[in-house]
């Protein structure tokens, strides 16, 4: 993927019918329920720091895309993973960005090949290679999230979770010398400007 980068943007930004800047995405999926994530913490000694912990399976995914160049992150919290949701998550993305092309990068889960999906005009996929989830730099963006916003808590209802995490990604998107710093990887930035 990484040596193919910059030959696959320039053969996608041939195919898009109005010419316009543009802008590399990286998008990805996460599930975040009301299983808390129990880690280590300090405090002083003697004391033993307490933590809660739950095990509920109730569920709510975020759908998120990365623009590592300039830092932007677009985000869309939703009930579920399949075609429907990832319709609007794209739409809504091209909706933000009308007078650019974007290429957004993604993994084959079978919801981004989802025969039902109408791609806006000025929106391409192109997808990862099979298990490489380590080429995608938004896992990285979900372990910050999780990192800094979902250590040691709790939620008493999916509603509680869903804001904290509508919060959180609001907090992530303001931040984007942050994001950048998480995903501006040498070879992404080197691909877009060889296909520039």
């Amino acid at each position: 993927m990484e040596k193919k980068l910059p030959e696959s943007i320039k053969g996608i930004l041939a195919s898009f019918p109005i010419k316009q800047p543009l802008r590399l995405m990286f998008q990805d999926e996460a599930r975040f329920g009301r299983i808390s994530d129990c880690c280590y913490c300090w405090c002083k000694k003697p004391e033993r720091p307490m933590v809660k912990a739950m095990l509920s399976h109730q569920y709510v995914y975020a759908y998120a895309a990365v623009s590592p160049l300039d830092g932007k992150l677009d985000s869309l919290v939703l009930p579920e993973v399949n075609g429907n949701c990832m319709q609007v998550f794209l739409t809504e993305v091209a909706s933000r960005y009308p007078s650019e092309n974007i290429v957004m990068v993604l993994d084959g889960a079978g919801w981004h090949k989802s025969k039902s999906l109408v791609m806006p005009s000025n929106l391409k996929l192109l997808f990862l290679p099979r298990y490489a989830p380590e080429l995608n730099p938004q896992e990285h963006v979900w372990d910050e999230l999780r990192e800094k916003s979902f250590h040691n808590k709790t939620f008493d209802t999916l509603d509680a979770l869903e804001d904290q995490l509508v919060d959180a990604l609001g907090a992530l998107e303001m931040q984007n010398e942050r994001i950048k710093s998480i995903a501006a990887w040498d070879w992404i930035i080197d691909a877009v400007s060889i296909a520039n």
